[in-house]
């Protein structure tokens, strides 16, 4: 396929998402969540809301990650990062809290069955949780609806605040009480989460004989159900918290920069997680850097204090685990640590779970002027004056790891303060058996606090190459594919990197384990390395190899032994094996090859490949035999179903054959280059016939009036391996255009919703910068515009920019296919 190359007779270098470049032409986009604290899939926290000062910052997995930022300004203070913590008192326990029971029924119940005078007497009676877990105490469940009442009585309604369901389920629910509808979710909830309850409803509650009544129903996975009441409290002191004005926010490549008026200065408070990809050691170094600047805006001389409260819940799966902190001084740092009593290492597995061993770690560099305290409360407020001398360890739940700093007087001068984070896994990885430590302990070693102090002295010297990295990268995106393609890879960049933790292997390989977040917590995905791949090809092939390594290591040792790649190597962080219930036999097969070739090309050395090349042939060989037309299997696109005779899925193997005869032509095989290219020219021109359907090619052979991305058609090109003709693509663009909705390009004929990912291979297959324009500016308008803040989500609906499922997945590493070009 010919390019019209990408020249840009006028490059206005605009700020869009890049911090420090001059005023963009376009608005700004707005994140649907903003990078705040960004390593690895444990170490992962996001501000979900406009505002910093808002909410309480999250996990990707949306669990609450506490941190709260207050500064004084002449003795007045305002909060300037999240919210200060609810307080709940238990009025109707759950299952955390104390046993209970409640009337239930596997049969549907007559109409009226979550009224108060209802007669459940002939219901049976169970313990909480109710689970399909035989490992639990609780009422065994395994069918797929149940309906349950909890009758209770209540004293003192009248003096309770404001009264919250507090809740976990899985999954579909309704909950009632008194017969009203409070709560209703179409999925899951892993942990405790609590809903407020209106006000009219609280109000109609009675001393006696008030039932909380609900149906929850299985749609696959797990079953759990617990449910109780809680009343909120609003701490006294918290009500003369004033929340400073945020002005502007600004995301790069490594940092989240935010801006405030706090009465009469100025504040500017900057996240950086220095994730370099050209530096192993840097980009594995799991301590991100918070600092704050203020300063005077209006000429008066100011006193200042800033104070930082971090969460215990940082290092805890469910809030409700117990947690030991300490804080002491080493070296120069004054440091706090926090991290589980019970320390179950790599005993946790899954999804949506936080990590609960290790430890966390916040600290500064000693002075004077700083002081660091733990309470349980999560009140900085109500300490902030008191005398911290004494008190050195805590165990509690809940705890908050205090610092506060007094800034003296601030003028028109700015005075900065660094703060570190840092979580310390202790093991990372299980690989086939062998656990496996952080790459920090492997390449630089020593204990975590002497890793604090090195990242404290380099502060300086990592923020300017941060700064110069996120100007460089922002350019090359910007002309490689204008401005809203620049802001949706400066957007990607954080999170693409931190759904991964780098490891070193027994024998010394590296190893760059993806988590395949919100998905099914699957660790090293094939069918997930693909999409994210292109930002890692273009940054540091290496890291590229470290997403193959270990799936080559599956086969060639001989605990894989089908003629095609596994789908994964367990689920995160337990990597043992597969887990995933199918096979996707093109899928992998194709992906190996594609992205081992894509290696080689950007390498222009084919060593990866001679390295690995017995397996390879297999799998070629595999698709030689099966992919052309493939039959009833999953591809990438799992959640669409099984496909029989899947075209793009086509693509993909005919490309992959072409990938391997060019790797075997750079080896010195010119017999089998000539073979395997030849013969997938001649698949190409027989795909053509069986695909055609006029003015474009169908979702799958000989099925007319279907349509589908054809993304994997980008390889062609990339890798200069020309199978297709020209037309294709060109025919396909056109016919794409026309297919558009609101929020993007529909992934094929069978539904609305679309992955973004694929949208951004497909749109480079334009030859037209307009064309593809108008293929990624729906993209950059659902980013800004869908309602659900969470991580950007690869999948949507295109009606109306509303996150069908995933979030904090490394696919969107994908955006950056067009530097490839």
């Amino acid at each position: 396929m010919k390019r019209v190359k990408n020249v840009m007779a006028m490059i206005t270098l605009g700020l869009g998402l890049g911090i420090g470049l001059e005023a963009a032409a376009q608005e700004a986009l707005r994140a649907p969540a903003y990078p705040l604290i960004t390593h690895n899939p444990n170490f992962s926290i996001w501000s979900m809301n406009d505002q910093l000062n808002q909410e309480s910052p999250k996990h990707w997995t949306t669990a609450h990650h506490g941190l709260l930022g207050l500064i004084k300004v002449d003795g007045k203070p305002y909060r300037f990062l999240g919210k200060e913590t609810k307080v709940f008192n238990s009025v109707l326990p759950t299952n955390d809290q104390r046993d209970y029971s409640m009337s239930y029924t596997e049969s549907a119940p007559k109409s009226g069955w979550e009224q108060v005078g209802f007669d459940d007497s002939g219901w049976e009676k169970g313990q909480a949780p109710f689970t399909d877990r035989r490992d639990v105490d609780g009422t065994f469940w395994n069918s797929d609806d149940l309906w349950l009442r909890r009758s209770f009585d209540l004293k003192d309604r009248e003096n309770l605040e404001k009264l919250f369901l507090k809740i976990r389920h899985d999954d579909n629910i309704k909950v009632y009480l008194n017969g009203e509808p409070i709560y209703q979710l179409m999925g899951f909830i892993h942990r405790y989460d609590y809903i407020e309850i209106p006000q009219n409803i609280k109000e109609n509650l009675k001393e006696k004989d008030n039932v909380l009544a609900v149906h929850i129903r299985n749609t696959g996975g797990g079953r759990w159900l617990d449910l109780g009441l809680a009343e909120g409290v609003v701490q006294p002191e918290m009500k003369q918290l004033t929340a400073a004005v945020q002005t502007g926010v600004h995301l790069s490549a490594t940092q989240t920069n935010y801006e405030f008026d706090c009465g009469g200065v100025a504040l500017t408070v900057n996240f950086t997680s220095p994730l370099l990809l050209d530096d192993l050691d840097l980009l594995a170094r799991p301590i991100s850097y918070i600092t704050t600047e203020v300063k005077s805006k209006d000429g008066e001389d100011h006193d200042v204090q800033i104070a930082l409260g971090v969460s215990s819940d940082l290092a805890v799966h469910q809030p409700s685990q117990e947690v030991a902190a300490s804080r002491y001084q080493e070296g120069k740092l004054d440091i706090m640590k926090a991290g589980t009593v019970e320390q179950d290492v790599l005993g946790r597995k899954g999804d949506d779970v936080r990590i609960d061993w290790g430890h966390l770690y916040v600290a500064t560099v000693k002075s004077e002027n700083t002081q660091h305290w733990l309470n349980s409360e999560g009140n900085i407020l109500s300490t902030w004056d008191q005398d911290h001398t004494s008190k050195e360890d805590l165990q509690s739940r809940g705890i908050m790891l205090n610092t506060s700093v007094y800034m003296g007087s601030v003028g028109s001068k700015a005075k900065e303060q660094l703060f570190l984070l840092g979580y310390d896994e202790e093991l990372a990885i299980q690989y086939f058996g062998k656990n496996l430590a952080p790459w920090w302990k492997t390449s630089e070693g020593g204990s975590f606090e002497a890793l604090l102090e090195k990242a404290a002295d380099e502060y300086k010297s990592i923020a300017k190459r941060c700064d110069a990295f996120n100007k460089k990268m922002y350019r090359e995106t910007l002309k490689a594919g204008g401005e809203k393609y620049a802001d949706m890879c400066v957007l990607a960049y954080r999170q693409a990197i931190a759904a991964h933790t780098l490891v070193e292997s027994p024998g010394g390989e590296l190893l760059f384990m993806s988590k395949e977040n919100n998905s099914n917590g699957s660790i090293n995905t094939v069918d997930v390395t693909y999409p994210s791949a292109p930002l890692f090809l273009h940054y540091n092939p290496d890291l590229m190899k470290g997403m193959l390594n270990g799936i080559f290591h599956y086969s060639e040792s001989g605990r894989w032994k089908k003629p095609f790649p596994a789908h994964d190597l367990g689920t995160y962080p337990i990597a043992n094996g597969q887990t995933y219930g199918e096979d996707m036999p093109v899928e992998e097969a194709g992906n190996m090859l594609l992205l081992t070739a894509a290696i080689v090309d950007q390498e222009q050395d084919p060593a990866y490949a001679k390295q690995h090349w017995k397996v390879l042939t297999i799998w070629a060989e595999y698709l030689r035999k099966s992919g052309f037309d493939p039959a009833n299997q999953l591809s990438t696109d799992d959640f669409a179903g099984h496909l029989a005779r899947n075209a793009n899925l086509s693509v993909k193997a005919i490309l992959a054959l072409a990938a391997y005869g060019k790797m075997a032509g750079m080896m010195g095989q010119k017999d089998v280059e000539a073979d395997y290219i030849n013969e997938s020219r001649e698949m190409a021109q027989k795909w053509m016939k069986l695909a055609d359907d006029g003015d474009h090619y169908s979702l799958a052979f000989e099925t007319p009036g279907t349509w589908s991305e054809k993304y994997n058609l980008v390889w062609d090109e990339i890798l200069e391996l020309n199978v297709f003709p020209e037309e294709v693509a060109d025919k396909e663009i056109a016919y794409y255009l026309t297919k558009q909705e609101k929020y993007g390009l529909p992934l094929d004929s069978r539904k609305t919703y679309s992955k973004s990912d694929w949208v951004f291979w497909t749109a480079s297959l334009s030859d037209s910068q307009e064309d593809f324009n108008a293929l990624i500016a729906p993209m950059w308008k659902y980013a800004n515009e869908t309602p659900n803040r969470v991580p950007i989500s690869d999948w949507h609906e295109t009606k109306d920019a509303h996150v069908m499922n995933f979030r904090a997945r490394s696919v969107v590493g994908g955006y950056f296919i067009k530097l490839l070009y």
